[in-house]
């Protein structure tokens, strides 16, 4: 097959350098252009410079500039342009932007080779001469290379303006996933239930979720969506609409996760899968049970120290649709607490290349045994924070804490002294 290839590029190669360079020059064109029409290029104009402009100048207030001389306010405005475009870039970029700048001012100097007369020609039929305009005198190719700086500008203005535009479109999405995930602490006699989420992008593809449900037992989740960013998170929010739709049905959590299987195989790319960890705890006896789909096992952290881990469930939703699923039991007596997490906790790595791993986040939690649910999952982000040193995220970061809380011990009633 190797072999086969060779003489395959070889017979291409011969090809290429038998045509004459012409015919090459015709196919570099006609590569280099395919699909450019000109209703195309003229949007790059109409439409796009235009949008650029109100974009950048939208902070500009252009009333200040009217009472100035029309010289005056042509510089202002073009310095107040100019500052409104290069603080959108970061402090690195926008150095080095002003470095091209300087260089290119300083080697059209470089190439002034004095002044020297340009003649107008003007045409009065039948009549026509010339007048002569002082201008200034650059080497030759000079202006080509302007034109070029200029272009090239041009395109740097366009392409950030349509990073800009991005980001802003994400920023708002970030917000709206966001507003999807219960936010703050909550509670309920003998539970309390707190999550915290960093994407490792402007969103991602980690969810948690608390679910109380009518008989006083309440569902917890934890999952991750295979990848990051944009499409990992639009199947986040499908999925969490699909959680929230099922668990009003009357099923067993085993059920549950078989019928999110499907939902997810059908309505997921192929590609694409997602890790789940289901719970349904019972806060007036303790008892929890489970479901964990493929998710990194959670620590069942005791109120002594000890931490044990939970497995029991099945491979990740949308690997077959035909998967079923298995329940584990266990029971968190007052001071204990549940500690889900996303691989992105343990997966973070210091600037050495050494990751968190699992002997990290057992220590972070064995740090802070019975205490509050908020205060655990602070303390785990906190531990991989240090650990990381201002690494960038590889993955997302996801801590879902359920605890039981210890309750105090009612003080005896003292009788109080008769009056006689």
């Amino acid at each position: 097959m190797a072999q086969v290839g060779r003489e395959l590029g070889d017979i291409e190669g011969r090809s290429t350098r038998s045509m004459p360079p012409l015919s090459r020059t015709r196919e570099f064109f006609s590569a280099y252009t395919q699909d450019l029409t000109s209703d195309e290029l003229g949007k790059v104009f109409t439409r796009d410079a235009p949008e650029a402009y109100r974009f950048f100048t939208r902070g500009i207030d252009s009333k200040a500039f009217r009472s100035l001389p029309r010289h005056t306010r042509v510089l202002k405005w073009t310095q107040a342009f100019f500052m409104a475009f290069t603080m959108r870039l970061s402090p690195s970029r926008r150095a080095i932007y002003g470095v091209a700048l300087v260089s290119a001012a300083v080697g059209v100097i470089s190439l002034f080779r004095g002044f020297s007369v340009f003649g107008v020609p003007i045409v009065i039929p039948p009549f026509f001469f010339r007048i002569g305009v002082p201008t200034l005198s650059f080497a030759p190719g000079t202006n080509w290379l302007i034109l070029a700086f200029a272009l090239m500008n041009f395109l740097v203005l366009l392409e950030v303006f349509d990073r800009l535009s991005l980001k802003r479109d994400l920023e708002v999405a970030r917000e709206i996933q966001l507003a999807m995930l219960p936010g703050g602490t909550w509670s309920e006699p003998g539970v309390e239930a707190s999550g915290l989420t960093r994407p490792a992008n402007t969103v991602g593809g980690d969810f948690y979720d608390i679910l109380p449900q009518p008989d006083g037992r309440v569902i917890v989740a934890l999952g991750d969506v295979a990848g990051k960013a944009s499409p990992a998170a639009l199947l986040m929010a499908l999925f969490l609409a699909m959680l929230r739709t099922l668990v009003d049905e009357p099923m067993s959590l085993p059920e549950l996760a078989r019928r999110l299987n499907i939902q997810v195989s059908k309505h997921a790319p192929p590609s694409r899968f997602i890790t789940l960890f289901l719970g349904l705890f019972d806060p007036r006896t303790g008892d929890l049970e489970f479901v964990n789909a493929g998710q990194t096992p959670p620590l069942l952290l005791r109120a002594g120290g000890t931490v044990e881990r939970l497995s029991t469930g099945g491979i990740a939703l949308a690997m077959f649709e035909e998967s079923t699923y298995e329940s584990g039991h266990a029971r968190l007596e007052p001071g204990d607490a549940l500690v889900m997490y996303s691989d992105g906790i343990t997966e973070a790595e210091s600037p050495a290349g050494v990751m968190f791993e699992e002997m990290g986040l057992e220590a972070a939690v064995r740090a802070t045994p019975g205490v509050a649910a908020a205060v655990l999952s602070r303390a785990v982000f906190r531990a991989v924070d240090h650990h990381r040193q201002g690494e960038r995220l590889a993955d997302d970061l996801t801590v879902l804490v359920l605890s039981r809380p210890i309750v105090p011990p009612v003080p005896p009633l003292i009788p109080l002294p008769q009056i006689s």
